[in-house]
């Protein structure tokens, strides 16, 4: 039997409510206030008294006959109605300040269980919860509009999560199904293992064993434990190697593969066989999406945040509402990235995260369906 007792639930409630806590705070406030003015009023207060009633009547003929009796009187007096005065002063300073004290407390109260409750919904997985604006002052607002793009994005990541788990699956299940079922085939004799057999079974092999690098290799540039050896270069080195590397298959697609580095921009520091894979990335899915007779173009140009190596296309573009995603894994716009193209979705995922790595950044624009892609990798110029 375990000798640790029952772990309380996060949820159960625990000391006393925000509404008594303010409560109490503006009581505490009010009471340090009338003591210290009673305590002041009580020590300053007769002496200025006499002090100015003993000026008043020098100015107006001086003492007469007023005896010290009669003054002593006259400080009573001060000093009764003076007291009457400050209780009421400060018993109607009590009323309003636990009148308001109240007021503000449920007010806040209310925003910060409405808060509350919208928190434990996202903890419970439900993380489309919002919270409206609880017009508290620009801190409460803030509070609510951070939670509101908290939940935002949990919301958003948990819908890629489960596309990527779909989409994994689908990526397994074919060349999984393929061998399974010749494997079968071959146990009951009905194909034999013939050189076309080999070799499509060797291609289903590939296909997974690629999927399994590319899986890896993102995960890597994600966590930043992808090894960095910086090399200064030039930025149309950089594209030469890309051009070169990819002319090849440029050709056989019936693509023109176009360069243009300006030689006079500065020079980059980077890692240039993870570089080259940046590259390499994105000329080949332009060219996986550029038909026969379009025109994918290596462009190196000056940014105002740095070098920029772009990589432009003429296929078949990105609508707008894909544009924010197409660097998130596994993420497939019908048209622009569809499975049929042989991508196997992590590609430009990679090459965010190698970018990042650089101390850079990636970007894409498109000005619709049909009408090409631009992606732009902006690079820190060298010191």
């Amino acid at each position: 039997m375990s000798g640790t007792g029952p772990v309380p639930s996060a949820r159960s409630p625990r000391g006393v409510g925000l509404v008594w806590l303010l409560m109490g705070a503006f009581g505490l406030v009010v009471l340090v206030v009338a003591v210290t003015a009673w305590l002041v009023a009580g020590s300053i207060g007769p002496q200025v008294f006499e002090r100015n009633l003993m000026g008043e009547m020098r100015r107006h003929g001086g003492m007469g006959g007023v005896a010290a009796e009669q003054l002593q009187q006259a400080e009573l007096a001060y000093r009764s109605s003076a007291g009457a005065a400050m209780g009421v002063a400060l018993a109607v300073a009590a009323l309003v300040a636990a009148a308001v004290s109240v007021v503000l407390a449920r007010r806040m109260a209310r925003s910060l269980g409405e808060l509350s409750g919208a928190a434990h919904q996202v903890a419970d997985g439900r993380f489309g919860a919002r919270v409206g604006s609880p017009q508290m002052g620009r801190e409460f607002d803030e509070l609510a509009d951070s939670f509101n793009q908290m939940s935002g994005r949990l919301e958003e990541s948990e819908q890629l999560r489960q596309r990527m788990i779909g989409d994994v699956a689908h990526e397994l299940r074919t060349p999984v199904a393929t061998i399974t079922g010749y494997l079968e085939a071959l146990e009951d004799g009905v194909a034999e293992l013939t050189p076309e057999t080999v070799a499509m079974l060797r291609a289903q092999g590939a296909r997974l064993t690629r999927l399994s690098e590319d899986l890896s290799a993102v995960s890597r540039a994600e966590s930043g434990a992808a090894s960095m050896a910086l090399t200064r270069m030039a930025p149309g080195d950089l594209l030469r190697l890309a051009h070169l590397a990819a002319r090849e298959r440029a050709s056989e697609a019936g693509v023109a593969l176009e360069l243009h580095a300006s030689g006079d921009l500065s020079d980059v520091n980077v890692d240039p066989d993870r570089m080259a894979q940046v590259l390499g990335n994105l000329v080949d899915n332009a060219l996986r999406h550029t038909p026969a007779g379009g025109t994918v173009s290596l462009i190196a140009r000056a940014g105002q945040a740095g070098v920029e190596l772009v990589v432009s296309d003429t296929g078949a573009g990105i609508s707008p509402e894909h544009l924010p995603h197409v660097f998130e894994r596994f993420y497939r716009a019908d048209a622009a990235r569809d499975r049929a193209s042989g991508g196997s979705g992590v590609g430009l995922a990679i090459v965010r995260a190698l970018v990042a790595a650089h101390g850079g950044t990636v970007s894409v624009d498109s000005a619709g369906v049909g009408r090409g892609a631009t992606f732009v990798v902006t690079l820190p110029a060298a010191r």
